[in-house]
């Protein structure tokens, strides 16, 4: 039980930890969870495309029908954010996914989303983690039934309309789009979403693959030369598009930049639907204040949260914001499940450059509320150091970093640093891998450069 651990979005283990009858722990606390709360509905339980998550899916299957649970389970490998959208349409008593979402291949994990489609608050895990234990069965008169089920369709329509209501319109035709999967769970939903709205749809890496072609189905930068070549090379192609591995992130690729700045791609999209929408904006302390000079031009407000995608959703309920994001590349909007969709913002990506390209929105924002760059490093530290570290690094905050004064100190998650020059400094523990998280923010590169170094220093004396 000591293994099990949920972090900033589930469950994450190589495959010498994730093992069956750990799964089936959770699966077991799961459904004495759902039983514990009343909850009686169906349960969902999707999969992504590594080896052993189909495996894994049935074993949650079984130990929540052995619980009494009809369940509801994905007929092949489909995005995260098709099982958060399938709990809110169908009403169901919530979900499981077996993902390790950008993780490397010999990683897997499991994830619960609770019956209102957004990610569990630790509430709800710490819940489900005091309840692990050994399957239970049921008389089988008692026992639930499984069916799997296609749940793609239901979420392309609600994509389709949401991206209407707010572009005026979802016609791509005429749009050329690259889309990388990265051999992910993307593939014949990303793409096929976008060619339902007209795009011509050029594919690369969408066939299935368990190991990802070796690699981390990560869409960084460098994990995506051929996408970025296609797009700044060819001159038939609009726009690129690739999901990580649970295609619940987004990366996007235009044919001026190569790859576009997820910070900036969110600046871009709030200053889109404030077109013809009004409404708050929720980032995480990660994200750029890009958002925040965006809110402030058209007389909005920022929420900010700490990292990890269920505080921007718990935030977004409170104060019916109108989008929320981070700045790895997971968004959401408003009149869509509380829940990071690469699917969804795929769609709505496309439409946004169809209406004016987005190097050109890019462009105008930059000139409007100057140049922002932002960039990270990771610092190795094993799991059970970060919380040491962190609280050793509040004695060791210096009045100064990289030659300027710190102003103030943000400690919503770990320790951000805000500088006299306008720039900032943060150091947080990943809840994904063991590692320590280094964030800079600046007006040009060097100076980014020079804060990360400064970080870099501060830390490792301290790991």
């Amino acid at each position: 039980m000591e293994t099990i651990s949920f972090g900033t979005d589930g469950w994450r283990a190589t495959l010498e930890d994730f093992t069956a009858p750990r799964v089936r722990m959770v699966g077991q606390a799961v459904a004495t969870h759902l039983a514990d709360e009343g909850l009686e509905g169906p349960v969902a339980v999707g999969y992504d495309a590594r080896e052993t998550s189909r495996g894994f899916a049935e074993e949650l299957t079984r130990v929540l029908c052995a619980n009494g649970f009809d369940v509801l389970l994905s007929d092949r490998d489909r995005p995260t954010p098709l099982i958060a959208h399938a709990i809110v349409d169908r009403d169901l008593a919530g979900g499981l996914v077996i993902t390790a979402s950008h993780n490397p291949p010999e990683y897997n994990g499991v994830k619960f989303i609770p019956e209102d489609g957004a990610p569990a608050l630790p509430a709800v895990t710490d819940a489900i983690a005091d309840r692990l234990a050994e399957p239970e069965t049921l008389p089988e008169d008692q026992r639930g039934t499984a069916r799997e089920v296609d749940f793609a369709e239901s979420h392309a329509d609600a994509a389709l309309e949401l991206v209407t209501e707010l572009a005026g319109d979802a016609d791509l035709a005429g749009l050329t789009v690259a889309y990388d999967a990265m051999h992910g769970s993307g593939r014949d939903t990303t793409d096929a979403l976008l060619e339902r709205a007209g795009a011509t749809v050029e594919r690369l890496r969408c066939e299935r693959d368990p190991d990802f072609g070796g690699g981390s189905p990560e869409p960084a930068a460098e994990n995506l030369e051929e996408l970025i070549e296609t797009v700044t090379d060819d001159d038939g192609v609009d726009l690129g598009i690739a999901n990580d591995g649970d295609a619940d992130r987004i990366a996007i690729v235009t044919p001026e930049r190569g790859y576009l700045d997820e910070n900036l791609f969110f600046a871009a999209l709030y200053d889109y639907l404030l077109e013809d929408e009004s409404g708050a904006a929720v980032r995480s302390v990660s994200t750029t204040y890009l958002i925040d000079r965006v809110a402030e031009a058209h007389g909005e407000t920022v929420r900010e949260v700490p990292v990890g995608f269920k505080w921007v959703a718990e935030a977004m309920a409170d104060g019916d914001a109108l989008v929320g994001g981070e700045e790895s590349g997971g968004f959401t909007v408003r009149g869509h499940v509380r829940e990071k969709d690469g699917v969804l913002m795929a769609l709505l990506a496309a439409a946004m450059h169809a209406d004016e390209p987005l190097d050109d929105r890019a462009d105008r924002l930059l000139e409007a509320h100057g140049t922002v760059v932002q960039d990270k490093i990771s610092v190795d530290c094993p799991d059970d150091e970060k919380e040491r570290v962190i609280s050793d690094l509040e004695d060791e905050i210096p009045e100064t970093v990289a030659e300027t004064e710190v102003e103030d100190i943000n400690t919503a998650d770990g320790f951000k640093l805000l500088l006299a020059d306008g720039s900032w400094l943060l150091v947080r523990p990943s809840g994904t891998e063991p590692v320590l998280r280094v964030y800079a923010e600046a007006a040009d590169e060097e100076r980014v450069g020079e804060l990360l170094e400064a970080g870099r220093e501060l830390v490792e004396p301290l790991v």
